[in-house]
């Protein structure tokens, strides 16, 4: 289920650290943000589910917005405090929303959202078809985000 962003609590604890960087819309950037994402979450109990979101998340802003596009980008943001990780992607915009779909059982594609919805406490997005934000919440209740 999405929810309504910020995924971050408002305000963002004292301890949390934040990092973002913006990547050229190409699909080979994947592997890139992976990197950034290990590179900072090293250590990080949370590292492989919250990796898995961020290449199905890269991957659809490639896929399905303006920034997999010739020219195009999106931007990789990763908080973390505490026990908490939150990460989120924005791409250049789509007319579509984001949605989590049921995907037949060999389809090659469309499992994206489901996955992160699996795994993450909550997920959510904001935005339009200039500029959208997918973000991602793993480690801590909605009820401590809110």
């Amino acid at each position: 289920m999405s929810y309504p962003l910020p995924v971050l609590p408002d305000p963002a604890p004292a301890t949390a650290q934040r990092w973002r960087r913006a990547f050229p819309g190409e699909l080979v950037q994947a592997r890139a943000a992976r990197r950034f994402t290990t590179m900072l979450l090293d250590g990080c109990p949370l590292l492989d589910e919250v990796l898995l979101a961020v290449d199905e998340l890269v991957v659809n802003a490639l896929r399905h917005t303006k920034s997999g596009q010739p020219g195009g980008t999106f931007t990789v943001e990763i908080a973390r405090w505490d026990a908490a990780v939150a990460v989120a992607i924005t791409d250049e915009g789509a007319p579509s929303e984001p949605a989590v779909i049921d995907a037949a059982a060999d389809a090659e594609s469309g499992r994206g959202l489901r996955t992160v919805s699996f795994l993450a406490t909550g997920w959510g997005w904001f935005g339009n078809d200039r500029s959208r934000t997918v973000a991602a919440l793993f480690g801590m209740t909605l009820g401590e985000a809110a």
